[in-house]
């Protein structure tokens, strides 16, 4: 994980987790739409997720082995109850039968995620995920990067404008938010933001050096 965070940032948020998709999908549906800054102080609230049900919980809460639970999986995940939850207990009547409280639980939070995600973009990657808050704090070391050439931008916004996250992507184009969809990238008409390997353009620069 660390590997492919350090390669890729938060673009496997973008481009390969499938209930991000299912959110986009969800997001897709005719609606008033409420669009929340990236400055929003419950950004952080994923981080807390990640410090207490993923670190602190499986850590300390242990059974008579010394083993702990998965927490945030068997307390919040939504993705897994819709994902894997679901299908298992559709196929399974005796899963059916053994039904409880925490399954309804889980329920009730995929619902309000889903409702979420018919007014607000990606809810869940936003203030919940904490597999993104660790993606997101490699996002400005990654390799993988947005680069803003300020000659060419014009700071009309239509970046910030265009990005379900609303980063401001000319003044930070690597922010630990930034889930690297590329919407800015379309919408600049000036074509300064691009993204690129950090990796390509070290090699640019010692074959310039040997050229010289």
């Amino acid at each position: 994980m660390t590997l492919i965070a350090t390669l890729l940032g938060r673009f496997v948020c973008g481009w390969l987790c499938p209930f991000g998709l299912i959110q986009e999908l969800i997001h897709k549906i005719p609606s008033k739409k409420v669009r929340i800054s990236s400055k929003n102080p419950a950004k952080y609230a994923k981080y807390i997720i990640l410090i207490v049900f993923v670190i602190i919980l499986p850590m300390y809460m242990v059974n008579m082995v010394g083993m702990g639970d998965p927490y945030f999986c068997k307390l919040i995940c939504p993705a897994g109850t819709l994902e894997a939850g679901i299908p298992l207990v559709l196929m399974n009547e005796s899963l059916r039968q053994a039904i409880g409280f925490l399954f309804s639980w889980k329920l009730f939070l995929l619902i309000l995620i889903i409702v979420a995600s018919i007014f607000i973009a990606r809810p869940f990657c936003r203030f919940i995920c904490p597999l993104g808050a660790i993606y997101g704090i490699f996002n400005p070391i990654s390799l993988y990067k947005l680069e803003v050439n300020s000659n060419k931008c014009v700071k009309c916004n239509k970046c910030t404008k265009t990005c379900p996250i609303s980063i401001e992507t000319y003044k930070s184009p690597n922010s630990p938010e930034c889930i690297r969809c590329g919407d800015c990238i379309k919408a600049c008409p000036t074509k300064a933001i691009k993204s690129s390997f950090a990796i390509k353009e070290s090699k640019d620069n010692i074959r310039e050096i040997e050229i010289r």
